[in-house]
This record gives C-alpha cells, sequence and structure tokens, in this order.
C-alpha cells in the first residue's frame, strides 16, 4: 500500500485503493464457503449428540436430559475426549482450546495462514466434544474453520499478508454470521478483537463477507433472531444504578471465570501424563456435572431462551452457574475443542436470573439478557461486540442503551483489575505480547519541520578528502555525517567516516574535493512539509540515519534530521499519556493576585 503522505500533492484519509474491490469480491466467495462450513458444523452436532446419548443416526432434536444412559451417561464426555485427544496429538495440536487465540496468533505471527487440517479437524473435533456433552458452543470453533477457509482461499491467491489477514477475519464473520445471525456483532468483534486496524481495506470486504453470510442463511431460512425478546426499561437514575451493579457483578464474575480458566490449565500442566490423556479426565468432570445439572451439558441454546422468557428461578439459576462455571474451566482447561460465547452468555445469565429479585423491577428476562452481554463483554473485552450481539440475537434496539452502559462497565472492571483477556492470555503464554490500544501513529502527524535540527553544520564542496577525513576525526566534531553543499546552498550529498573510508580505498586522491566526489551522485532528501511517516521509509531504503531537509523550491538546504528526531517524537507521545498538568488554573491566579493585594 502506497503511504497517505507520499507527495504532499496526494495527502488522503486513508491508504485504500481500488484493490479493495477484488478483495471484497473474494470475500463473497469467503463468505459462502463459511456459511456451509458452519451448517454443516450445526448439523454434526446434532448428529454427534443423537449418536453419543440415544444411539441414533439421526439429525433430530433431541434433548440431553431424556437420554436412556442413566448414570452410564457420565463415561460419554469421557470417550468424546479421547477421541478428541487422539486427534489432536495425531492430527494437529491446533484443535485444541476454544479457536479465537489460535486464530490471532495465526493473525499475528503465522502471516494469516491456517492449514486444511485446520478446517476440517476442528468443526469435527468440536462436534464431538460438544455432543457429547461438552459445555461449549460452536461460535469459537466455527470462527476457527471460517478463518481457516478463508485463509486457504488467499492463499491460493497472489495477495498480501494484510489481504490474507483480511480474508481470514472475513471467513471468520461469515461463520459467526452463521451460527448466530449476527452479521453487525462479526463484523464488530473483527474490528475489536481480530484485525488490530482500523481501516477500509480490511472493514469492507469484512463487512461484504458478514452481510453476504447473513443474506443467504435468511435465503435458507435459517432462523433471526434466534433469541426474540420484546423486554425494556425505562431510562431511569434508579435503573441506571442497576445497570451499571449488572456490569460491575459482570466484570467480576469475568474476571473470577477466566482465573479458574487458567488455574485449571496449570494444574492440568502439571500432571505426569501426555496431554491427549488431560481432556478425559476434563471429559470425567464434565460427566459428573451433568449428573448434578444436565442443563450445563452441551450448546445451552434451551437455557438462554428461558432466561429470557423469566421461567428460570433465582436457586436454578445458581445451580446453573456454579455447575456450568465448574465444569466449563476444567474442560477448557484440559484442552478439549470448544467455543466460549454460548457459555460465557449461560454463566452471565444465570447471574443476572439470580440477581433480579434484589435490582430495580424490569421486564422478565431484562436483568438476564443484561448479564449475558456484560459478561460476554467483560470476558472477552469487546463491549462494542457484546452490545450489538445481544441486539441482533433477540432483535431488541430498545436494549441498546442499557446494554451499553452494562457492557462499558463490566469492560472498565476487567480492563483495571485483569492484564488480559481469556483469549489473549493463551497467546500471551506462549510469549507474544499483545496490545489492543489503536492509536493513530505520530509519524503520521508530525511533519518534518517540526523535528529537523535548524542550525546545520555543514562543509563545503571544495573542501578536499584529506580536510575531511581530518574534520570527522577532530576531537571537537560532534556528529557523525554532515552535508556538503554547494557555495549556492544546494546539498550535493552526505559525507560520514564509512564514505571516507571508501574512497580512499578506491584510491581517490587526497587533494580531490567533495565536490569532485560527489559529481552525479543520487541524493536521498527530506522536505519541511514532509511527514515523518515518509520519512522513516527514506532512512530504511537508503540505509542512512540522517538526511539534509531542502526546500521544495529551490532545493537550498534548511535542515537536518535523523533518527534520533523519530525518537524524540515517540517519547513526546509518551509524556502526553504520562505527564499531567492543568492548563486553566483561575483559583490559583486569584489567590495570587490575593496575596500580592492583602495586607503586609
Amino acid at each position: 500500500m502506497k503511504s497517505a503522505h507520499a507527495g504532499n500533492g496526494h495527502l488522503r484519509d486513508f491508504t485504500t485503493d481500488a484493490r479493495v474491490l477484488l478483495i471484497a469480491a473474494i470475500a463473497v466467495v469467503v463468505a459462502t464457503a463459511g456459511l456451509f462450513a458452519g451448517i454443516a458444523l450445526l448439523k454434526l452436532i446434532r448428529l454427534a449428540t443423537n449418536i453419543a446419548y440415544f444411539g441414533q443416526f439421526s439429525l433430530a432434536e433431541l434433548r440431553l436430559e431424556d437420554t436412556p444412559l442413566g448414570l452410564a451417561a457420565v463415561i460419554v464426555p469421557v470417550i468424546g475426549a479421547l477421541i478428541i485427544g487422539l486427534m489432536a496429538r495425531f492430527g494437529s495440536e491446533k484443535i485444541r482450546g476454544h479457536g479465537i487465540p489460535e486464530a490471532i496468533e495465526a493473525i499475528l505471527l503465522g502471516r494469516s495462514r491456517l492449514g486444511a487440517k485446520v478446517a476440517i479437524l476442528k468443526p469435527l473435533s468440536s462436534a464431538i466434544s460438544i455432543g457429547s456433552g461438552g459445555p461449549f458452543g460452536a461460535e469459537g470453533p466455527i470462527i476457527m474453520t471460517g478463518g481457516a477457509i478463508g485463509s486457504l482461499i488467499a492463499q491460493m491467491l497472489p495477495v498480501s499478508d494484510n489481504e490474507r489477514k483480511t480474508l481470514l477475519v472475513a471467513g471468520a464473520a461469515a461463520g459467526m454470521t452463521t451460527v448466530f445471525g449476527t452479521p453487525i456483532a462479526a463484523i464488530m468483534l473483527a474490528v475489536e478483537l481480530l484485525l488490530f486496524e482500523w481501516t477500509p481495506r480490511s472493514f469492507i470486504p469484512v463487512a461484504v463477507a458478514a452481510i453476504v453470510a447473513e443474506v443467504e442463511r435468511t435465503l435458507l431460512h435459517l432462523p433471526g433472531p434466534i433469541f426474540p425478546f420484546e423486554g425494556s426499561m425505562a431510562a431511569t437514575f434508579p435503573g441506571l444504578a442497576g445497570w451499571v451493579l449488572i456490569g460491575i457483578s459482570a466484570g467480576l464474575l469475568s474476571g473470577l471465570l477466566t482465573q479458574m480458566v487458567y488455574a485449571c490449565e496449570d494444574a492440568f500442566q502439571k500432571l505426569p501424563i501426555h496431554w491427549m490423556w488431560w481432556p478425559m479426565l476434563g471429559g470425567l468432570v464434565v460427566g459428573i456435572g451433568g449428573l448434578i445439572e444436565p442443563q450445563a451439558l452441551g450448546v445451552g441454546y434451551d437455557n438462554i431462551a428461558n432466561m429470557l422468557d423469566g421461567k428460570t428461578l433465582a436457586a436454578a439459576a445458581l445451580t446453573l452457574l456454579v455447575v456450568k462455571a465448574i465444569i466449563w474451566s476444567v474442560a477448557l482447561g484440559s484442552g478439549t475443542s470448544g467455543g466460549v460465547l454460548a457459555p460465557l452468555l449461560i454463566m452471565g445469565g444465570a447471574m443476572g436470573a439470580a440477581l433480579a429479585g434484589i435490582l430495580p423491577e424490569a421486564t422478565p428476562g431484562f436483568w438476564p439478557l443484561l448479564a449475558m452481554a456484560a459478561t460476554m463483554g467483560g470476558t472477552m473485552r469487546a463491549p462494542l461486540t457484546a452490545t450489538f450481539f445481544a441486539v441482533e440475537l433477540t432483535g431488541n434496539t430498545h436494549m441498546l442503551v442499557p446494554l451499553i452502559a452494562a457492557c462499558a462497565t463490566a469492560h472498565a472492571v476487567t480492563v483495571l483489575l485483569m492484564k488480559r483477556s481469556i483469549l489473549t492470555e493463551k497467546v500471551a503464554r506462549r510469549g507474544h505480547h499483545l496490545v489492543r490500544e489503536y492509536r493513530i501513529d505520530p509519524f503520521a502527524l508530525t511533519r518534518v519541520r517540526e523535528v529537523m535540527t535548524t542550525e546545520v553544520e555543514r562543509v563545503p564542496a571544495t573542501m578536499t578528502l584529506h580536510g575531511a577525513a581530518a574534520f570527522l576525526t577532530a576531537p571537537e566534531t560532534r556528529h557523525p555525517s554532515f552535508p556538503v553543499v554547494t557555495g549556492e546552498g544546494h546539498v550535493l550529498g552526505v559525507i560520514d567516516p564509512p564514505a571516507i573510508l571508501r574512497w580512499r580505498r578506491a584510491g581517490k586522491h587526497r587533494k580531490t574535493t567533495l565536490g569532485e566526489l560527489l559529481a552525479g551522485s543520487k541524493v536521498t532528501l527530506a522536505y519541511p512539509d514532509e511527514y515523518l511517516e515518509g520519512l522513516s521509509d527514506k532512512l530504511l531504503t537508503a540505509n542512512i540515519s540522517h538526511l539534509p531537509v531542502v526546500t521544495r523550491e529551490d532545493a537550498r538546504l534548511v535542515g537536518y534530521v535523523g533518527w534520533k528526531d523519530l525518537m524524540r517524537v515517540r517519547s513526546k507521545k509518551q509524556a502526553e499519556e504520562r505527564d499531567r498538568s492543568a492548563l486553566l488554573s483561575f483559583g490559583a491566579r486569584r489567590r495570587k493576585q490575593g496575596s500580592a493585594t492583602g495586607p503586609v
């Protein structure tokens, strides 16, 4: 991509060019492939469930509570976990976990490359995991699968790394849209979590993929919204206090759940057995938990519907929350395959149902919905995604203000209490530091004239090679390089000790002038109105540390700029974050005036 400041006459808001249309067209294909992968995953989960708990090779919607296995149902998650462990050991280790950290790692560190094994084994392993009772959702695996499909298609085409990343994320957004019918939330998830940038070149293709997936799933008569909800609450100060309280509670729950998952992972790391066997132990815990609370098994979408209908009592909600949290964190910590979005919605909703009795009166299901979104937003550190996700799941736009209030509060709590989210902690544990704060590059806002040195030490073109060597090695010389200028102030080039050595080794006579030595050489120059974004590219390309700055009109030397000046811009930006001062101090001024006119 060309720089937004490539030449003073071509300044633009964005660097995006017409190639974005080609990538958007490819994203249509990616979206369609991601849609069918998502549908296949949902059917695989149902098939696996019916085989595991009912012995039926069918796609009928059967409830886990109606299984005829009785106590023998405990062993079903163990068998499923064994199969997943074998698939991870002898297939691909990348199928372990809930998928989103692996997608992040591929985007940031793996040039957005995901293999065909992941595209095949991830949905298969997730279907086995969830179908055998695993307390997970389908969204994380389909995000990983859709991303793998987008990456595979991109790898077959001549695209850049950034374009491959865009197509990977487009596939992920299409997959999420397929499962939940939430295209806007899928786009927001891409912006808040996966793209690590905010540019039209990536946003437009991702938006195209999510919208196409939504249109196609509608044509296929997939349900949407999948959890209709018409409740609301008047915007009052007591209501606002309740929204904030739910946000704080969800933030604390998010922190607890994150700590539980990684505490379990640490515990499994200490076991003296191969990691292939860990999911079996997690599966045993899941099986026992299923005996205590069968509703905690599987994707649990019925739980979400019941909470929104106000049918879940506080005691039942607490039981579901505790059992779901334990079996989910243990199973996920064991390295099995499954998603996090649906479990977070269920656990957050259970907390909201349990707290509804002490909160201001609202429509049944209002507080569970608010807690669902806030728990998801706090745990994933994606408040906008969670807000729009809840709105699209329910089709209720009247919930926007309460939702953003609760999600923003939960986000604030988790940001202040935890260094990492449940998604980025896994990447950080592999030795990679992530920063999820997007800012405008200060190099893109600062011109050369703002940082250049204007009192430039220069050497005349008439200086001899011998004189230049003596000048550069003199004790009083303070810099390693100097511009060579003519009598009219035009720059012929730059000299430094390496240049002198090259000329001497080439046999140049000691009396040869610098003007003669530099005659016909190409000079890299900077201009006062040029932005540092382009200047840094010039320094890197020319492999030099300093550049002469000349006017565009007559090419006369007016300054000198180097890499240290660029670093000072970075330091200034950090100082803006760190240093605090009051720009208006009327009170101090009045006190000063009073002390001057008062009695002595």
